[in-house]
């Protein structure tokens, strides 16, 4: 009994603990705030697909992961908060279309949004074929597919870019050019491409425009190259910005748009805040009514169960979505459904004459196998959701699969816990009516 009270302090101390973390870090500016998604901190949301048709299919996923990382960069340097980037495949089979997840918190004007992405230029190299020289563009001024050869080299094995001023020596143009430096794979890559291919054309593309086709006079080891295009100065040093934030592996295109008013947002975040206090509020009134003492413990092991998951709202951290609160007050249903249901088989012990002690540890052990089954079925769900669902359902995921592992843990160990150290002992009309539920004595 000793052990059992110690550890109940043991609880309720570093229950305490984690509540006044939760409480400071809420009221006060702090670097554990709530991170709130854009349909509750209000802010815009784009689509764009990714045309991933002439990336070979082992190298799709790189692809993607290098096109996130030239969008977080370009978001970034615009100061934005917390933006989310992320990518995803519109199915669950190989060949599904890719799409990039954009969201940025407090950017409610779509058309800024859209300007803040940008037309990040897509760099390409390719080779001009021998005897296709006049045969370069169609008839509406695009450049003719036939005409070229793709070499592989893109703005994806870009390191970096710089703007060069005077005569290029390696061709006779002349004012501001582009410098680019490839990394050590394309350095590789540029390096066999020229030397296999002196004297050829290597027509460079920017965004599908083809703006220079010098021709190869020897083998380039350095891993650079000049672009030049007749830029004016203020073209250069935008395209160099651009290519420095990151020329993208793949062309994207905008799908959708939705923007979200910050108003709206905190009507959002202030409704799911009302639903989750007014529903635990009568749950727990509903709990005490019925079932007393241990309604009373459950009541409070589902008050320690909230300040985790809030903890854990702020440590993980979880970017909370209203889908997100709706999981969250699921799994606290699920919480409750537990307590119920160990209730009831302590409920069913006493009326078969056992002691109280011996009805709590019945009680307990009886109900494991049902809740453990059942909730593993819901940790299951919500991995597949997780896996396989868009942003918004992963949100709802992950804090409904959070919610439920520590429901167990409420629910299983401190509720039993908690009314070991009662020490409610013998079966008399007073303990029989404090442990059992509803009007029967």
């Amino acid at each position: 009994m000793f052990a059992i009270r110690y550890t109940t302090v043991l609880i309720l101390i570093v229950s305490a603990i984690i509540g006044f973390f939760v409480y400071t870090t809420t009221v006060h500016p702090s670097r554990f705030a709530f991170k709130l998604g854009l349909d509750l901190s209000g802010g815009t949301h784009l689509v764009y697909n990714a045309d991933t048709s002439k990336v070979p299919a082992g190298e799709v996923a790189d692809s993607m992961s290098a096109l996130q990382q030239v969008i977080e960069r370009r978001v970034n340097a615009f100061g934005v908060g917390e933006p989310v980037v992320q990518t995803e495949q519109s199915g669950a089979l190989s060949n599904g279309d890719y799409r990039l997840i954009v969201e940025l918190p407090g950017v409610t004007d779509v058309n800024q949004a859209v300007a803040m992405i940008g037309q990040t230029p897509t760099l390409e190299f390719k080779l001009l074929k021998q005897g296709m020289e006049a045969s370069t563009t169609l008839a509406d001024g695009t450049p003719n597919p036939d005409a070229f050869v793709d070499t592989g080299l893109t703005g994806k094995y870009l390191s970096g870019a710089a703007i060069q001023f005077g005569n290029s020596a390696a061709t006779a143009a002349s004012g501001p050019m582009v410098e680019v430096t490839f990394n050590s794979e394309g350095t590789e890559l540029f390096s066999k491409i020229t030397n296999d291919n002196v004297g050829h054309q290597l027509a460079i593309f920017l965004d599908g425009k083809m703006i220079s086709a010098p021709t190869i006079e020897e083998k380039i080891d350095g891993g650079s190259a000049v672009i030049h295009g007749n830029f004016t100065a203020a073209q250069a040093k935008q395209l160099v910005t651009d290519l420095n934030l990151g020329a993208l592996p793949v062309p994207i295109t905008l799908a959708s748009t939705q923007s979200i008013g910050a108003v709206l947002g905190d009507q959002a975040a202030h409704a799911g805040v009302v639903a989750g206090v007014i529903g635990f509020l009568l749950l727990s009134l509903f709990l005490i009514l019925w079932y007393r003492v241990p309604g009373i413990v459950a009541v409070a092991s589902l008050m320690i169960y909230v300040v985790i998951m809030l903890a854990l709202f702020k440590l993980v951290p979880v970017v909370l979505t209203a889908a997100g609160i709706a999981g969250f007050i699921l799994s606290v249903g699920l919480a409750v459904d537990a307590n119920i249901l160990i209730a009831e088989r302590m409920k069913e012990e006493i009326s078969a004459g056992h002691t109280i002690d011996a009805s709590i540890r019945e009680g307990f052990a009886r109900a494991w196998n049902a809740i453990r089954d059942s909730n593993i079925a819901h940790v299951i769900a919500a991995v597949i959701l997780f896996w396989f669902g868009t942003s918004l359902i992963k949100g709802f995921a992950l804090v409904f699969g959070l919610g439920v592992i520590i429901s167990l843990l409420s629910a299983i160990t401190i509720s039993r816990t908690f009314l070991l150290a009662l020490g409610l002992k013998g079966n008399t009309r007073v303990t029989r009516f404090l442990m059992r539920s509803g009007i029967n004595f």
